[in-house]
């Protein structure tokens, strides 16, 4: 499920926005104790995987599943742990709305993405 998300330029790195979203996780209530403020483990894409961010996800107490840089082995194989990450690109496609950026303004592309994040989480909250 899509936890956190920004917008930004086509030309901005994807290496630059693994610890911001980190960071824009909110707290997740749950069962009783206090709130969980950060996963457990960080798995993104390999485009997120630079040494340091994984540097610095580790120091926040925070198991990275991310791939090193030079690393060319398939990381988790298809279906186990990857797919996840991949096939929360295709549930935000699904909203006609999205797939073509319509959008004046960065300020409604994010109402619209916030909207899609927000419809997909209870779509999902709903089947379990």
């Amino acid at each position: 499920m899509p936890l956190a998300h920004f917008l930004t330029g086509a030309n901005v790195p994807d290496g630059h926005l693994a610890l911001p979203l980190l960071h824009a996780i909110p707290p997740i209530r749950g069962r009783a104790g206090p709130p969980i403020c950060r996963p457990e483990y960080y798995l993104a894409d390999r485009g997120y995987g630079w040494e340091w961010n994984i540097i610095r996800v580790k120091a926040m107490g925070v198991k990275s599943l991310l791939a090193r840089p030079g690393d060319n082995t398939h990381g988790s194989g298809l279906g186990k742990l990857r797919y996840v990450v991949e096939r929360t690109i295709p549930w935000f496609k699904a909203w006609r709305r999205l797939r073509v950026c319509y959008e004046k303004t960065p300020l409604s592309l994010i109402g619209f993405h916030t909207l899609a994040a927000a419809m997909i989480c209870f779509n999902k909250a709903l089947r379990s």
